[in-house]
């Protein structure tokens, strides 16, 4: 161990002698010399090589992996390794994943209009696809101003399958991202739509289009977050794995990577523990193979 620290020092530039890092360890330099001259072990060369596929690992996920997906990925991937391991690895590499923090709401409830009931009552699972979505506001810093994005995810896979970003918190906002989610997956009539008690979900035009395709409205109770826990767990990885990271100089630069964000990472490339560490799109296609079999 005591060798292996000489050689760090000294490949990250350390200015003391090898001499002298020996002399304070209390090591010889022949020692070292001699130690750098054996052959590596196979457990230093393996693990070597699987601090190699964890950076890589991290880095494709955008550095916002943690040990419990890396680890699931490397799996994926067919490489056999203890969860321990990993972690093990992770913490003497200094590869960590990024840090959450806090956001707000942004939909304001209106008291003239009707409230439906929390059908939910927070059984957010959904044994098929398109039977139960939830769907928010939240908004995105840049040096322009607020950029708001409406999200329609489908609680069976946590896939995103409708989005729609805005400057202001206008009723059309949420309708686009509707809009795109039906015309993406046609959903079949008895639908769960669920909500909060926002003035844009509860609006006359919102409601009719949510009537005109046999959907059932459910709306949480308000002031209540973990009523749409599923959502509100979407934006919090969105800001803490891509926005609180990124600085937007324009808005159009804010959608452009958000978007990119939800299509191609988190909807066919994240691991989801609440899939047993698949992804979105890899869960639906397990799902309807299985339907076909």
């Amino acid at each position: 161990m005591k060798f292996a620290q000489v050689q760090a020092e000294k490949a990250q530039g350390c200015e003391a002698s090898v001499a002298g890092m020996c002399r304070l360890l209390g090591v010889s330099r022949a020692g070292y010399y001699a130690w750098c001259r054996r052959a590596e072990s196979t457990r230093a060369r393996s693990s070597r090589e699987l601090t190699v596929q964890i950076a890589a690992i991290h880095e494709e996920s955008r550095r916002t992996y943690g040990s419990p997906r890396i680890h699931a990925e490397l799996r994926f991937r067919g490489r056999q390794v203890g969860l321990h391991r990993v972690e093990r690895l992770m913490r003497a590499a200094g590869i960590r994943a990024r840090r959450k923090r806090r956001f707000v709401r942004t939909t304001t409830p209106d008291a003239s209009l009707p409230v439906a009931p929390n059908v939910l009552e927070r059984d957010f699972r959904a044994h098929l696809p398109n039977r139960v979505w939830s769907t928010d506001i939240t908004y995105i810093p840049t040096r322009e101003g607020w950029l708001y994005l409406a999200i329609v995810e489908d609680l069976f896979s946590r896939r995103i399958v409708g989005w729609s970003t805005a400057t202001s918190l206008e009723r059309t906002l949420p309708l686009e991202a509707l809009g795109m989610a039906l015309a993406l997956r046609v959903p079949a009539t008895g639908l769960v739509h669920h909500s909060d008690q926002g003035s844009q979900y509860a609006s006359w035009d919102y409601q009719k289009l949510l009537e005109l395709h046999g959907i059932r409205c459910s709306m949480s109770r308000r002031g209540n977050c973990l009523d749409n826990a599923p959502v509100e767990s979407f934006f919090g990885t969105l800001k803490n794995e891509h926005v609180h990271h990124c600085d937007f100089e324009t808005v159009a630069a804010a959608r452009a990577s958000v978007i990119d964000y939800i299509e191609n990472f988190y909807n066919s490339r994240r691991r989801h523990s609440a899939l047993g560490y698949r992804t979105p799109m890899e869960y639906e296609a397990e799902t309807r193979r299985s339907a076909a079999a």
